[in-house]
């Protein structure tokens, strides 16, 4: 059993760690920072459902934001106008979202890539305009407020045995966010492992040759559009449960660029590049806009102006720095700096073993 443990992959010790992290994030943090891990984690769920459909079946969205709140107004609706738990309209707003990715589709079949990229920036562009029609069911331009949940009885005393204080709503739905997060990665890993990944890998890398191969094309990219959409839809519904709110102006074309920017720097076609992703594209922003320039010498009309810009710049310096430095990623970067010191400790212990001959320039 021993062994065992120690012959483990470094990976399985890197989730491990992951997991310890997460899991005591919210007993040493305020519950207004856990509240925004919490947002971080909700987006590393729709950028791991848009992976799957950018990075292995070679798909390009950019609409991935109107998916989102198709799930969050769903959720919201079956929980303000229906008295629905809102937990439960979690997986219903998830499913209903999957399938109506799923439906949408079908047309994209028809679609080139570059008109698929503009359909959906189109989608993304009208959805916000859309949910403003049915004032009497989204609540127009005033959106829906959501009741967010007390933490259940138990999970409070376990909380407050361990921090001495007592469990906060931000809190609980940061855990029901982590919860959400795990089981999602964990399907998708096992997805990605077995005949759909390989199927949707072959698809990426050539049609004609995984045709060729008996990949059934069109039903594996209408599948992978429907899973894309169903984590879209989830990750929408625990937006509008982690922020109390919904409404059109939650949902720019932003969102839709910010999905796709964070599973670029994480490293597209891997499952840890999207939580690395969120983090980054969520907390980036966040950074940037707290950044202001000396106002002693720069006017506050151009102080404002940098304020305003900073995300998007922020955005484009990183992205033309992951391009050059780091094609596949922050984990594609992780796996090569690993790799390279993994040679270089091989051949340093080969040389010390004496299994390899000297090196001709120092005899």
């Amino acid at each position: 059993m021993l062994q065992r443990v120690r012959s483990a992959p470094p990976r399985y010790w890197l989730v491990v760690i992951a997991g310890v992290f997460f899991l005591g994030l919210p007993t040493t943090v305020s519950s207004f920072l856990a509240s925004e891990w919490g947002q971080a984690l909700i987006l590393a769920i729709a950028i791991m459902g848009l992976n799957i459909l950018v990075g292995y079946s070679g798909q390009l969205s950019l609409g991935h934001g109107a998916f989102m709140a198709l799930g969050a107004y769903t959720s919201a609706i079956l929980a303000h106008r229906y008295k629905v738990d809102y937990l439960l309209t979690i997986p219903i707003s998830a499913l209903f979202t999957g399938l109506v990715g799923f439906l949408f589709g079908f047309p994209a079949l028809r679609l080139s890539p570059l008109y698929l990229a503009l359909a959906t920036f189109a989608l993304a562009v009208v959805t916000p305009s859309l949910i403003k029609r049915p004032e009497e069911l989204t609540g127009g331009v005033q959106g829906i407020v959501v009741t967010q949940p007390d933490p259940p009885g138990p999970a409070r005393d376990v909380f407050a045995a361990i921090t001495g204080s007592p469990m906060t709503s931000d809190q609980w739905i940061y855990y029901v966010s982590l919860f959400c997060a795990l089981v999602l990665f964990w399907v998708a890993w096992n997805l990605i492992r077995h005949r759909p990944g390989r199927a949707l890998r072959a698809i990426r890398d050539g049609e004609v040759a995984a045709a060729a191969s008996g990949v059934n094309v069109a039903a594996f990219k209408t599948l992978a559009f429907g899973i894309s959409a169903f984590y879209a839809g989830a990750a929408g519904s625990l937006y509008g449960l982690s922020t109390g709110f919904v409404s059109p102006d939650a949902f720019p074309v932003d969102l839709s660029i910010q999905l796709l920017v964070g599973a670029v720097i994480g490293g597209l076609a891997s499952i840890p590049g999207p939580l690395l992703g969120a983090i980054v594209a969520y907390f980036l922003p966040i950074g940037a806009n707290q950044w202001v320039p000396s106002q002693d010498w720069i006017p506050d009309q151009v102080a404002s102006t940098v304020k305003n810009a900073g995300p998007a710049v922020s955005y484009g310096v990183l992205l033309v720095l992951i391009m050059i430095f780091a094609p596949n990623g922050i984990v594609g970067l992780v796996r090569q700096g690993y790799e390279l010191l993994n040679r270089r400790l091989r051949g340093a212990g080969d040389r010390e073993a004496g299994q390899m001959p000297p090196d001709p320039q120092t005899v």
